[in-house]
């Protein structure tokens, strides 16, 4: 009789205390409204380029209106997979989002991967999109896409930098190549800020970047910036001539950026993230600093990104088979 009271008690007061939220309470926290705690930005690649500088731009903003800070942590390695593996792995929860650029749909084949980013990670927002740009440092003493194909045809072993083996800056730089009759080193860097670094102190004087790290010092007169990659003249560049201005029709490369989130996270979670972001893309400082780093800002539904994402994992896997890329 004893136990059976026993046991009746121990039950009662169990659902006495869950009723009044005590036990409850770590289960509604997790189970309470998105966001309530930090959200964590992966950037693929190192800080001082477009990716990071996006990140970052956007991320102050969501930390205004979520609430909540938004901590970027850069992951690099591997061509930007590292980063992108860790996000493509993460917890659906919404508290992990992969902010990249079209290297998610360039690096798969190119590196040779038995998944695609595109198809693997869920779409959130169209952030922004640049050209790619043809960059040269002042000492090289040319100054047009002519000039360059002509003194790298009479200087052999020449080398070209970019953020990474597998982005879309590797792409266009062997594209370009094959164009023009070249033959030069792919020099790849974890990010844009590591290849600008070396690129202004001359010890690689040839590169295809974005134009956010390369601004700074295209306006110091340290670098002179030859073509850009898309199909029409960006509008803070309109005095850099694309490749097809340059003579190379059909060469067009445009790059675009991003947010995705891991597969499964809720719609609802995912519905509020683009929100948000698309609202950050008309706050006044975001648009001014997006202006100064040549980005345009896109926006749109999730829809929107992950069909360009995927038509351009396509085209990267005919690019890079017709090219013959590899990563060495």
């Amino acid at each position: 009789m004893r136990k059976i009271e026993r046991r009746t008690f121990i039950k009662n007061a169990a659902a006495t205390v869950v009723g009044s939220g005590v036990l409850g309470a770590p289960f509604a926290r997790a189970q309470g409204a998105w966001p309530d705690r930090p959200i964590k930005f992966v950037v693929p690649l190192a800080p001082g380029g477009a990716i990071d500088f996006i990140a970052r731009q956007v991320g102050e903003v969501l930390t205004r209106t979520l609430g909540h800070q938004v901590v970027v942590e850069n992951r690099t390695g591997a061509g930007g997979t590292i980063g992108m593996d860790l996000a493509m792995k993460s917890p659906p929860d919404g508290y992990t989002v992969l902010i990249t650029n079209d290297n998610a749909a360039s690096a798969p084949h190119i590196m040779n991967l038995s998944y695609d980013y595109t198809k693997e990670l869920t779409p959130v927002a169209y952030l922004g999109r640049q050209s790619q740009i043809m960059a040269v440092h002042k000492d090289l003493g040319v100054s047009s896409v002519k000039e360059l194909v002509a003194y790298v045809k009479a200087n052999p072993g020449q080398g070209f930098a970019t953020s990474g083996v597998g982005s879309n800056q590797h792409v266009v730089g062997e594209w370009f190549a094959k164009e023009a009759g070249l033959k030069w080193n792919h020099v790849p860097y974890r990010g844009a800020g590591q290849a600008i670094n070396d690129l202004v102190a001359a010890h690689v004087k040839i590169a295809f970047l974005g134009p956010t790290a390369l601004m700074p010092h295209y306006k110091a007169g340290t670098l002179k910036l030859l073509a850009q990659s898309a199909s029409k003249r960006a509008p803070t560049l309109q005095e850099v001539p694309t490749l097809e201005d340059a003579g190379y029709k059909g060469l067009v490369l445009d790059a675009w950026y991003a947010a995705f989130v891991p597969k499964g996270t809720p719609p609802e979670i995912v519905a509020r993230l683009n929100k948000e972001m698309n609202q950050a893309l008309k706050d006044q400082k975001l648009l001014t600093n997006f202006t100064t780093g040549a980005v345009e800002p896109v926006g749109g539904p999730p829809e929107e990104i992950g069909k360009l994402a995927q038509a351009d994992s396509a085209k990267y896997a005919r690019l890079v088979k017709e090219l013959n890329i590899k990563t060495n």
